[in-house]
């Protein structure tokens, strides 16, 4: 069956910077249907040939020029539709439904890339209107509200409108190859198998670093911040997706049965256990790469006096079986001295060192600025004496496979809805799980009036995000 795509907030920052772009490439490949149309749907009363050249001026400036070719523009800008309408209002949806009434034998695939609070309108309505139907799906971007109850609510509007099989939860994090990759590093190399587990890993740390601010995000940062920007949804993910069983298959109801796992297995965090795990941060004036930065309340849209967190560390624990005493370290942050998303799963010293300078092994994974894979091993440096110095082992993904183009991450996840593919999508109990142990964060930080720490931009973080470690004796990698 020919679906079309209807992308909500056509307009917006997601749809011309990261959809368009990513559906022209699928398009330039040939993955997408040959007669899938691609309307854009926004309040801006715009001509179908202006929303064209629009598209095109944004989509010049993200794509490669190598990449972009006149005449596969010219082709793909030929699936290009614009309906201007106004998501919150009924009549507007039977305006829609006309307007794609031009044959029924098609199908649609909804995507939301509009903010949350339209999310369960823009569902009733289309429900409200006949339009979500079983020949339907519906993409909706994170966050998925901002604390369980909003979840749950949103959840339930979704839920009401379409099957549960029809619901395609995205975060872009699990479209990234190396997030991938690190599924066939588990799961098809029988060398980590056997030494994934607390008997040997000492502890695991998961950081997504930023060196930028809230840039034109105030208003919703402001009241979203990092738990909730970033690590109820990203940096979970990962975790999940370390630390999970092998599913019995790779499908999408075996994968995420796998994850909801481990996200009902974190120890919760309540009360005042939020002082000795957790740590919140808040930028302060500072430098990064020569030029001087302002502080988090000078932002564009941000309150003088806001106490909302852009740094986030976190001491997990999982209780279960292979990850009883393993500690799992979340870091996340803006305004600091690096941009980096990276794995570190830190195993444990041999159980009788023969040489004084010999140290643990570690392995790196990481997503960006450079994805790559690497083991750091001991090796004896050439010369009389038994001297040991640390030698990296590395996978280049970029160079191993450098004769093929390095998909985006919306360009898979995008191809996965088309496909009817939901194994890279959150599940709504992920969702929910997910939510219901940060929940007790948020009331513990509230609760306990856990004002965020200030950290100099540029730097790495408040020094309590550092104690979290070294009261260990551990430290985050530099």
């Amino acid at each position: 069956m020919p679906y079309d795509m209807l992308v909500f907030g056509g307009t917006g920052d997601l749809a011309l910077h990261k959809l368009l772009p990513a559906l022209y490439h699928l398009h330039r490949e040939q993955r997408l249907p040959a007669s899938m149309r691609i309307i854009g749907i926004s309040r801006k009363l715009l001509a179908r040939q202006s929303y064209i050249e629009l598209a095109e001026r944004h989509c010049r400036a993200q794509i490669e020029g190598k990449d972009f070719i006149e005449a596969s523009w010219q082709s793909f800008s030929q699936r290009l539709e614009y309906f201007a309408m106004n998501a919150e209002q009924t009549a507007d949806f039977s305006r829609l439904g006309h307007f794609l009434a031009t044959d029924s034998q098609r199908g649609c695939i909804y995507y939301l890339a509009t903010a949350p609070h339209l999310f369960e309108s823009i569902a009733s309505n289309l429900a409200l209107t006949g339009l979500a139907g079983g020949n339907t799906r519906i993409v909706i971007e994170k966050p998925i509200g901002h604390s369980l109850q909003s979840a749950l609510a949103i959840n339930n509007a979704i839920g009401k409108a379409f099957s549960e099989e029809q619901v395609f939860r995205i975060d872009h994090y699990l479209g990234k190859e190396t997030v991938q990759n690190l599924m066939a590093l588990r799961f098809a190399n029988a060398l980590f198998e056997p030494v994934w587990r607390s008997a040997h890993i000492d502890h695991v740390q998961i950081s997504v670093t930023e060196t930028l601010g809230v840039e034109n995000r105030g208003a919703y940062y402001d009241h979203a911040g990092a738990m909730r920007d970033m690590l109820q949804n990203h940096l979970l993910q990962l975790l999940c997706l370390v630390a999970m069983e092998a599913p019995v298959r790779f499908d999408a109801d075996s994968v995420r049965n796998e994850k909801v796992k481990i996200l009902q297995a974190l120890k919760p965090i309540h009360g005042l256990d939020v002082r000795d795990k957790t740590v919140r941060g808040q930028y302060s004036a500072g430098q990064i790469g020569g030029h001087s930065t302002p502080a988090y309340y000078f932002e564009k849209d941000v309150d003088n006096d806001s106490d909302t967190e852009t740094f986030v560390a976190i001491e997990v624990e999982i209780d279960n079986w292979r990850w009883a005493g393993v500690p799992f370290y979340l870091r996340t942050g803006k305004r600091l001295a690096n941009k980096a998303s990276e794995i570190i799963i830190q195993f444990k010293p041999v159980p009788h060192s023969l040489f004084s300078d010999s140290q643990a092994n570690h392995l790196l994974i990481r997503l960006q600025p450079e994805e790559r894979i690497s083991i750091e091993l001991m090796a004896k440096t050439p010369g009389k004496g038994m001297h040991l110095e640390p030698v990296e082992l590395e996978i280049n993904l970029a160079k191993a496979f450098q004769d093929n183009r390095r998909w985006e991450a919306y360009e898979r996840l995008l191809l996965d809805v088309i496909e009817n593919d939901s194994t890279l999508f959150m599940r709504r109990d992920e969702v929910e799980a997910a939510w219901q142990w940060v929940d007790p964060i948020l009331k513990g930080w509230q609760q306990h009036y856990q004002r965020p720490r200030p950290y100099p931009a540029g730097s790495s973080g408040p020094e309590q995000a550092h104690s979290l470690l070294e009261k260990n004796a551990r430290a985050w990698h530099q």
